[in-house]
């Protein structure tokens, strides 16, 4: 079985290191005298994002969290937009089928969105709140990932709400950057 825990020390680490230095990520993900390898999830989560605002400025933390999506299900969820857009000839239909629907895509005045009515994360299951929208990046870069392949196009990912941050769901905006249906 896998460590969701591992995985995400392990993406922060990368995603760090690729926008610093070895030292730098090892200080983010496991504090400076490593005390963070004992903290419990929900302290692990904060104090690490906590340690990620303070080293780098709110776009860099962006990047670096949307680097961090673990891909969990990708394949199952391409093969479903894959699927809805097959079935549709524009942005609108798409938006209203009923399986697009269900999985939580709408359309509304050509703007794609996606929400959820409870955070997917397992990360946070025992975080009951956070104070910043940094740890839930990393579904805006899944969220980017997957409409990318699917689209075929660039596509830019704005959160808008977040469960965990106090709001009744988990909201993005999916913004492609080109021509998806020719």
């Amino acid at each position: 079985m896998f460590d969701i825990r591992e995985i995400q020390e392990q993406a922060i680490y990368n995603a760090a290191k690729n926008a610093s230095d070895d030292e730098t990520a090892r200080e983010i993900v496991y504090g400076k005298d490593d005390s963070a390898r004992k903290e419990d999830d929900t302290t692990w989560v904060k104090s690490t994002m906590t340690r990620l605002e303070n080293h780098f400025d709110k776009p860099a933390v962006k990047q670096i969290r949307m680097h961090c999506q673990c891909g969990y299900g990708m394949d199952e969820k391409l093969t479903l937009v894959k699927e809805l857009m097959a079935s549709s000839s524009n942005i609108e239909e798409f938006g209203s089928l009923d399986k697009a629907k269900a999985a939580g895509l709408s359309c509304k005045n050509g703007e794609l969105y996606l929400q959820f009515p409870f955070c997917p994360c397992p990360m946070l299951a025992n975080v009951d709140r956070l104070d910043t929208d940094t740890w839930c990046q990393c579904t805006t870069g899944y969220s980017k990932v997957l409409f990318e392949k699917a689209f075929g196009c660039k596509v830019d990912v704005e959160l808008l709400k977040s469960i965990k941050m106090g709001d009744q769901m988990c909201l993005m905006k999916i913004i492609p950057q080109g021509s998806i249906w020719k």
